[in-house]
């Protein structure tokens, strides 16, 4: 393989090594295909072969820094697992060989970082190389045992770069794997580790310092020294603290006060100091004193010296996870989590510590399980194992609603940290699923997809094994998708929509529909659910209506059916509501004109005539108008009169007005659904028409041909949000656009069926000016499908407008 080519062969290493948990095929095509590139045995004068697959190996780990390495553990496991039983071993021999090769090449590039020119590129290589030493050291730590004493020096890295940091790192997880494997290691090695480790204290050195010692050394007198000479600074500068708070002590050692705060906790974290080993005879508990002084902290007034004490806190929390039901603590954490003004960065490590915690529960676990399989007849581990998963689950039930309440939050960072708690709490069964359903389905509508995926995978298995949970939750998931939407939403004047703004325009509830949508019952019940919010009685706000009618517009529809349906509940919502709608406003104007109307003895004559007239201008303004066309000509001039004389009869307040306009935009909206649909999937007004819901579900299984170019834009509403009518003062535009509104609701109403009684051209007239209202209702747009469907859907001579259908008629 020649060297330019290598970038491009690590992208495709990269794309094909991500399969490696697909399906049962895709699976195994990937093992194969790296157990002949990376683990099928070398020949050993073939170094440039050699190089060649370290130099692959190394790129496709260093590609996959940022996204994890969950992929290298997996593959070498299975191909691991598939040879266990085999008298030969292949990839154990390349493991072997592999192992060894990186060691060499560790040290080559150690060599080569005295040259400046490629300083950059062989420190990132070393990283590399350590961090793939470390993969194969958490499947089989064997290979490194040998190693150890060549490793153990890089503990000694001067820490001035990420990279190095990096190194320190991945070397003190090698080692903590592998120096417990050690047999007689010498005691000047082991001497050395805990010494390079304690002047480290990062917390992978802390970790590794725990192994060397709890399994090998027994050097509990070396770290209780240790924790005391942190443990001493921190209660000396707590001291100083309480006397004086405007001291500038504190100030002047912070640097001192964060390290004490983190040592302190990380210690704690790998060693119980409450046992004798540790404190001998004492009787004070070193929990509650360290309790006590990381607590204290928290109240600091610096954020950095309150973080470094809740990442204490978190590691404490590890050994001694009874802590968390402290009154205490739980204040702390579910203030920081609750308030919304709180800093993100305290947000995020709570959410840390709870998932670090989750995590290490979850190693616990597995451990307990391996370990009971070896020892199955001599201890009941598994009762062990069930006591710490109840502790675990009374902790979430602490903590869950608060964590849930993170999804709604402006920063992704938060709103990341909490998906990955509820993921893990999930995952180890600890509370009852049916709670987190709406909040997935929440977090299903997150902009980054890593985020959707995740929650939408939580989802499937949710209902995998619990079926009927996601059709149980879905509206109330849909209400709370908007207002994490809402959350998210960084420009208040824009109205939240409800599907993604690029090229595809899917619903951002999409996957929860493809869910439903396979149960015919399912989907009618969730659809209807969501048309009823639109009902003039259910006062849903206007803007989650938007976002509803943006999910229906936009919904992955597969068959005929299914905006059938709705296109049949749009109808009859809209005859009940809309009459409701003008009944409402009718009787406030007549109610309201007869509380203005209180006429004396002498002015009895005038106000009856003016009585009159103003009856008569209404009763003219409330005739079809296909009767007065007869008498007027002119239909502009006469729509004119028509608002001239209701706005004669309007009242001086405005609040009808305001609570007609917010009311009729459900309605608005689902005539411009209605009519999206029907351009969208090319039906005529026979087919809906002649569509009935009792139908046998084979009669529309049909596919739908989806038009290209057909978008959902309601301007109308968009229009009534942005101007923010609701809350606007009342012009008297405004007023006359709210009447003519009214005016064509009533004429819509009026020809909501075509009269089949009447003639042929008074049938005309009627869907002539049933098509004028909507058409003005959605603000210009022409209501006409731009084309009707094929063969069998044929109108049978019956209008092709963009009306209403027949509702009364059914």
């Amino acid at each position: 393989i020649e060297q330019p080519t290598f970038p491009k062969i690590t992208e495709m290493c990269v794309k094909m090594i991500r399969r490696v948990n697909d399906e049962e095929g895709i699976k195994k095509l990937v093992n194969e295909t790296f157990q002949k590139l990376w683990f099928t045995p070398t020949l050993h004068h073939d170094k440039e072969a050699m190089t060649r697959k370290i130099l692959n190996i190394t790129d496709v780990v260093a590609a996959c820094r940022d996204t994890g390495y969950d992929w290298f553990e997996q593959l070498l496991q299975n191909l691991l697992k598939s040879e266990e039983d085999a008298s030969y071993k292949p990839v154990k021999k390349a493991c072997t060989q592999l192992v060894d090769n990186l060691v060499e090449h560790i040290l080559k590039y150690e060599e080569s970082l005295s040259d400046s020119d490629n300083k950059g590129v062989n420190s990132g290589r070393l990283v590399a190389c350590i961090t793939t030493l470390f993969l194969f050291s958490k499947i089989r730590p064997q290979l490194m045992v040998k190693h150890a004493m060549t490793m153990q020096p890089y503990l000694t890295t001067k820490c001035s770069t990420q990279n190095d940091f990096m190194v320190i790192c991945n070397v003190a997880k090698i080692l903590e794997l592998v120096v417990p494997l050690m047999e007689h290691p010498s005691e000047t090695f082991l001497a050395t580790i805990e010494e390079d480790l304690m002047k480290l204290v990062v917390q992978h050195c802390v970790s590794c310092l725990g192994a060397v010692v709890n399994k090998v050394t027994q050097n509990y007198k070396f770290v209780w020294a240790c924790f005391n000479r942190y443990y001493g600074a921190l209660s000396k500068l707590k001291s100083q603290h309480q006397e004086d708070p405007n001291s500038t002590i504190l100030t002047a050692n912070k640097p001192a006060l964060l390290r004490s705060l983190f040592t302190v906790g990380a210690l704690c974290r790998h060693f119980d100091f409450d046992q004798e080993d540790f404190k001998g005879n004492s009787k004070v508990n070193i929990k509650d004193k360290v309790l006590e002084l990381l607590m204290y902290f928290t109240k600091h007034s610096d954020e950095e010296v309150q973080t470094k004490a809740i990442i204490g806190l978190g590691f404490a929390f590890i050994q001694h996870p009874s802590l968390m039901f402290e009154q205490e603590v739980k204040t702390l954490y579910n203030s920081i989590l609750s308030d919304k003004n709180c800093s993100v960065n305290l947000k995020i490590q709570v959410l840390k510590n709870l998932q670090t915690y989750l995590q290490e529960e979850d190693t616990r676990m597995q451990q307990a399980d391996r370990d009971w399989k070896k020892v199955a007849k001599q201890e009941d581990l598994k009762e062990m194992g069930d006591i710490s998963s109840g502790m675990s689950s009374s902790i979430m039930q602490l903590y869950l609603k608060q964590v849930l309440e993170a999804f709604f939050h402006t920063q992704s960072s938060v709103r990341h940290f909490a998906l990955n708690v509820i993921a893990l709490t999930l995952n180890q069964g600890l509370i009852h699923p049916v709670q987190c359903v709406p909040y997935l389905i929440a977090m299903g509508t997150d902009p980054e997809p890593s985020m959707r995926n995740k929650a939408d995978q939580q989802l499937v298995e949710i209902d995998k094994k619990y079926a009927g949970f996601i059709h149980m939750k879905a509206v109330a998931g849909m209400k709370m998708s908007y207002q994490v939407q809402q959350a998210i939403n960084t420009c208040p004047q824009d109205p939240v929509r409800g599907f993604r703004h690029d090229e595809s325009s899917n619903a951002l509830c999409s996957h929860l529909y493809s869910m439903i949508r396979g149960n015919r019952q399912h989907r009618r019940a969730f659809l209807i659910s969501l048309l009823n919010l639109f009902d003039d009685t259910a006062k849903t706000e206007v803007n989650m209506l938007l976002y509803i009618a943006d999910n229906l517009a936009c919904f992955p529809y597969q068959t005929q059916e299914e905006p059938l349906f709705i296109m049949h509940h749009i109808d009859i919502t809209l005859s009940v509501s809309g009459s409701n709608l003008l009944q409402s406003f009718k009787e406030s104007m007549v109610k309201d004109k007869k509380k203005e109307r209180k006429p004396s003895s002498d002015e009895e004559t005038d106000s009856d005539s003016n009585s009159g007239s103003e009856s008569k201008s209404e009763e003219e303004a409330s005739k079809p108008r296909r009767l007065r066309k007869r008498v007027n000509s002119d239909s502009d001039s006469d729509e004119e009169n028509d608002i001239n004389a209701v706005m004669k009869c309007l009242p001086e307040n405005s609040a009808p007005l305001i609570e007609f306009a917010n009311v009729s935009q459900g309605i608005l909206l689902l005539l411009m659904l209605k009519q999206h649909l029907k351009n969208l999937c090319g039906f005529s007004d026979s087919k809906i028409q002649k569509y009935s819901p009792s139908e046998s579900a084979k009669v529309y299984d049909k596919a739908i041909n989806r038009k290209t170019g057909v978008h959902f834009h309601p301007k109308q509403t968009l229009d009534f949000l942005r101007s923010d009518m609701a809350n606007s003062k009342i012009t008297e535009e405004v007023k006359r656009s709210i009447v003519k509104q009214y005016l064509d609701f009533k004429l819509l109403m009026e020809h909501l069926d075509p009269d089949e009684e009447e003639e042929d051209g008074e049938v005309s007239a009627s869907t002539n000016a049933r098509n004028k209202a909507i058409t003005s209702l959605l603000g210009g747009g022409s209501p006409k499908n731009n084309a009707a469907e094929t063969e069998d859907d044929e109108s049978d001579g019956e209008d092709r407008g963009g009306g209403t259908s027949g509702v009364r008629r059914r």
